[in-house]
């Protein structure tokens, strides 16, 4: 009997677990002892450990932060990667968020497809490998990860206190495979303000969510002593209207002007699809007398340097290779009369070093008076496509499948970046929508199943 068969077999089984780990609301909590991630996080880790346990394996509970079910023997290990926690459910369902119900041959639920649906399909892979008695000759590990929505903390603490995979894949992308990611940085840049404006103040410029999503909205609070000062700004911005077509309104509000730009927001990895709220704003303010005076030079210093651009082309950090080109969004804006601040995402192709265009940008902004503070950075992940990683999850995906395996480079990062020796295989079909952290977030029973058959065969094909 094969692999497939076997999970056929267990369709039911499969189909009741995700269920029960799906009606645990495990969003971050507040902490407790054990508990690093609150409550309803460690009721869906116990829950994964007792289902695993039923299924005669190994279990282990890594103080809270990751669990694992373990089966085989040997010095190597093979890891499959899932995550228990999920984001919070937001409004606009049509099915309760953690009901688990079936519908049209879909369950709904937050984490059915993000992550829990996967990873219980990766645990139901390996019970058909052991029940079939498959020899293996490295150990396989399921891994339970508690923390990935609110920054994936919890792995390195794990990796601290226990071993990682030889390698491994994670379920909590896409297929085929993601063979390069980019690199990624968020930062602010700052510049204070000693040099003011008296006849036209800017008292506040605020805008945009987060350094990743492309800012879909900002305003300006301007003080403007003379009266005919104020009509030649709103003179200013109907031309800039008309010749640029953005969507900006000027309107009076505490013996202050406001100026409301409206944009369209994306995610930060792509932001050639959005609108960039605070840099429409930016190009505009560009234009009106704020006499010599450094928020001046701040504004005057992006407004020609990135303008509406996202590829960092005029900045002179343009990056490119076939992963794709350097990424630029302005995502944040926090301007007062003493200092401004503004939050960047800059996401770099794998073949390059942070180096390679930060020693630029660094330069650049230093002589401008500007400095960088709060700076996150992942490295690139990147696997050659000839690496037996990729090649045996591409043979294991086009036998299971009938489809090309064609490998995916991205500009987002996944949980493949947390853990060494690690790439994202599934589980989101090519074609199928994106329903993470969506209302209504739903897995096809079919998908789920076929799920639990790829990974299966990655994980005999990696373990044998």
């Amino acid at each position: 009997m094969d692999l497939n068969s076997y999970i056929d077999n267990m369709r039911d089984d499969i189909i009741k677990s995700v269920q029960e780990l799906v009606k645990i609301k495990s969003v971050q909590d507040e902490p407790k002892p054990g508990m690093p991630y609150g409550e309803g996080v460690a009721k869906a880790l116990d829950k994964a450990l007792e289902i695993a346990q039923s299924l005669g394996f190994r279990t282990k509970n890594v103080d809270g932060y990751v669990g694992y079910a373990e089966y085989g023997e040997g010095e190597e290990m093979i890891g499959v990667l899932g995550h228990l926690d999920v984001v919070p459910e937001g409004d606009g369902w049509t099915y309760p968020p953690y009901g688990a119900e079936i519908h049209d041959g879909k369950i709904y639920g937050r984490g059915t497809v993000d992550d829990k649906g996967p990873i219980i399909a990766a645990l139901y892979g390996l019970k058909a490998i052991k029940d079939a008695g498959l020899k293996l000759s490295k150990r396989v590990r399921i891994l339970f990860g508690t923390n990935e929505e609110t920054g994936s903390h919890e792995i390195a603490y794990y990796l601290k206190h226990d071993e990682a995979p030889t390698m491994g894949f994670t379920p909590d992308a896409q297929y085929p495979i993601i063979y390069a990611e980019k690199g990624i940085t968020m930062f602010n840049v700052v510049k204070d303000f000693n040099k003011k404006s008296s006849n036209i103040v800017i008292k506040y410029i605020k805008g945009g969510e987060r350094p990743n999503v492309v800012p879909g909205y900002c305003e300006a609070g301007l003080e403007v002593k003379e009266a005919n000062k104020k009509k030649e700004i709103q003179d200013k911005l109907e031309a800039f209207i008309k010749e640029t077509g953005y969507n900006l309104k000027a309107e009076e509000k505490d013996e202050m002007l406001v100026i409301k730009s409206v944009g369209v927001s994306a995610h930060g990895s792509l932001p050639h699809l959005g609108k960039n709220a605070i840099m429409q704003l930016f190009l505009f303010l560009d234009r009106i007398d704020l006499e010599d005076s450094d928020v001046k030079d701040f504004i005057h210093f992006f407004a020609t340097n990135v303008g509406m651009e996202t590829n960092g082309k005029t900045f002179g950090i343009y990056l490119k290779d076939e992963t794709g080109e350097l990424t630029f969004n302005v995502g944040t804006i926090q301007l007062d009369e003493n200092k401004g601040v503004l939050g960047l995402n800059i996401r770099y192709p794998v073949k390059y070093k942070y180096e390679d265009w930060m020693n630029i940008f660094e330069e650049k902004i230093k002589t401008n008076g500007m400095r960088i503070e709060d700076m996150l950075h992942q490295p690139p992940l990147y696997f050659p496509p000839d690496h037996p990683l990729i090649k045996t999850l591409s043979k294991v995906y086009e036998e299971q499948t009938g489809q090309k395996a064609e490998l995916l480079a991205i500009g987002g990062g996944t949980y493949a970046k947390e853990m060494p020796n690690t790439v994202a295989f599934g589980p989101v079909f090519p074609g199928k929508p994106e329903l993470a952290h969506q209302a209504d977030e739903y897995i096809e029973i079919e998908d789920l199943i076929l799920n639990a058959k790829i990974y299966a065969h990655a994980i005999y094909e990696l373990a044998k």
